[in-house]
C-alpha cells in the first residue's frame, strides 16, 4: 500500500507545524461516532456500554497499539457532538474523559448531526417495494441545523484546550463512504439522493477543515484518503448497504478502512 505525503497535508496553524512527538504511554482520548467507534469491527470493548459499538479493531485501539499509547476510548456510535459536550442517557459527556495530563485527542463526530448516514438509508428505502418497518424519510437539513453543528464542534476543540492544554487535537474527518461521481450498486439510492448526500459528504469535509483551520486543531483527511476505497471499488473501505459478519455495519468502515486510519494517523501523527 502506498502513501502520499499529500494524503497527509496538515491543515494547522503555524504554531502546530512542527508538534512535538508524542511519548510511548502518552494518554490519548478518541471522541466521536460510529465511524471512531467501530460497532461490528472486532468484537465490543469489554466493560463499555453495548450500544456504543466500541469495537475492539477500531482505529482509536489500531492506533495506540502502533504508537504505544494509553487509549481511553469514549467514542459512542450514534453520538452527535450534543453527546461529546453532554451525557447522553446513562453515557457520561465524552469531553468528560479528556484530563491535564491528556497527550492527544482524535475527533469524528458531526455527521450525526445532520443526518448524513441515516439519510443515505432513507434514500435506500426509497427504492424498496415494501419499505422496511424501521425506515425513516429522508430529513431535509438546514443551514441552521449545519451551523449549530459547527458551532459545538468548535466548542469540543475550546473544551479540550481548556482541560488539556498540551494535547494535540486531530479532527480525522470521515471515510468516503459513497463513490466520488456516479452511482453505485452496494448503495442502490436514486441518482438525485445520491448527489445530494454526496453534496452532503463534501460540505462535512468542508466544516470539519474550517473549524480545525480556524480553532487552532489539525486534521487528518481521511476523506481524501478513503476517495479511491469506496464501496464498489476495488479494494473498498466501507461497507454499502451490506456488511459481512465480523466487519462492521453498512454504511460504515470496515476493517480495512479502520485499519487504513490508524495507519494513516501513525504517519500523520509522526
Amino acid at each position: 500500500m502506498r502513501w502520499t505525503l499529500a494524503a497527509f497535508a496538515l491543515a494547522a496553524t503555524p504554531a502546530l507545524a512542527k508538534p512535538a512527538p508524542l511519548p510511548e504511554g502518552a494518554r490519548y482520548v478518541a471522541l466521536g461516532s460510529s465511524f471512531a467507534a467501530g460497532p461490528g469491527v472486532g468484537p465490543n470493548t469489554p466493560g463499555t456500554p453495548p450500544r456504543c459499538g466500541r469495537g475492539t479493531l477500531n482505529y482509536p485501539n489500531l492506533l495506540a497499539a502502533r504508537l504505544k499509547l494509553s487509549l481511553i476510548d469514549a467514542t459512542c456510535s450514534g453520538a452527535t457532538t450534543e453527546h461529546v459536550l453532554g451525557p447522553w442517557n446513562e453515557v457520561p459527556p465524552q469531553i468528560e474523559s479528556v484530563t491535564a495530563d491528556t497527550r492527544l485527542v482524535t475527533v469524528t463526530i458531526g455527521g450525526n448531526d445532520v443526518n448524513f448516514v441515516g439519510n443515505i438509508f432513507a434514500a435506500a428505502c426509497e427504492q424498496m417495494a415494501t419499505p422496511d418497518a424501521r425506515c425513516q424519510k429522508w430529513r431535509e437539513i438546514g443551514d441552521d441545523v449545519w451551523k449549530g453543528d459547527e458551532e459545538r464542534m468548535r466548542r469540543i476543540v475550546r473544551e479540550v484546550r481548556t482541560r488539556a492544554p498540551q494535547a494535540r487535537v486531530v479532527f480525522v474527518d470521515y471515510i468516503t463512504v459513497l463513490p466520488p461521481k456516479g452511482t453505485c450498486a452496494a448503495v442502490p439510492i436514486s441518482n438525485e439522493r445520491m448527489k445530494q448526500s454526496q453534496a452532503a459528504a463534501k460540505r462535512l469535509v468542508k466544516l470539519t477543515a474550517k473549524v480545525a483551520r480556524e480553532e487552532g486543531a489539525e486534521v487528518f483527511r481521511f476523506s481524501a484518503l478513503s476517495k479511491s476505497h469506496a464501496p464498489c471499488s476495488a479494494e473498498p473501505w466501507s461497507n454499502g448497504l451490506t456488511a459481512p459478519a465480523g466487519d462492521g455495519i453498512p454504511i460504515h468502515p470496515n476493517r480495512a478502512g479502520h485499519e487504513a486510519a490508524a495507519a494513516g494517523l501513525a504517519k500523520f501523527l509522526s
